[in-house]
């Protein structure tokens, strides 16, 4: 939740960033990058805040914490030699997204758009979607064990 700038609290703020910090030293590859998603998330929620309360300098630095965090970030990450052919068109195309966002970010500040911070948020969306969606550690069902727990589901229901 926001809380205004009146009622900061250093303490707290200082318990918080350890506690990131913390977490992104623990965090594996898949997991910071993860992370990098949820800020940018968090900062385009920020800003669209601040945009909403005409609150000027507060949303042009979120909208700047979401653009490092999309260009220093996110498309800094990208290795251009993973995966051969295949995976270097991926990797250009993926750049090429981070950048089409960044300057959605962009436009958005100097225009004063919500729409356009709609469109970052849902694009960072999906590609944070498919990202889960490979995660390494995530548990996968046995297509036995899927089969089976939605033919419980559906007896247990007639």
């Amino acid at each position: 939740m926001y809380t205004p700038a009146h009622s900061y609290n250093p303490g707290a703020s200082a318990y918080t960033k350890m506690g990131q910090e913390s977490g992104a030293m623990s965090a594996s590859p898949h997991q910071l990058i993860t992370m990098l998603f949820d800020g940018a998330k968090t900062a385009i929620t920020m800003a669209r805040h601040h945009m909403e309360n005409k609150e000027i300098a507060a949303k042009g630095q979120a909208i700047s914490k979401a653009i490092n965090i999309v260009d220093n970030g996110l498309k800094a990450s990208l290795d251009a030699g993973a995966g051969g052919q295949e995976g270097a068109e991926l990797i250009a195309n993926l750049s090429a997204l981070y950048d089409y966002i960044a300057q959605r970010l962009i436009y958005a500040n100097l225009r004063n758009d919500p729409a356009l911070l709609d469109e970052a948020d849902r694009l960072l969306d999906n590609i944070s979607s498919a990202w889960r969606e490979i995660d390494p550690n995530k548990t996968r069902l046995a297509p036995e064990a899927s089969v089976v727990t939605s033919t419980a589901r559906f007896s247990i229901g007639a």
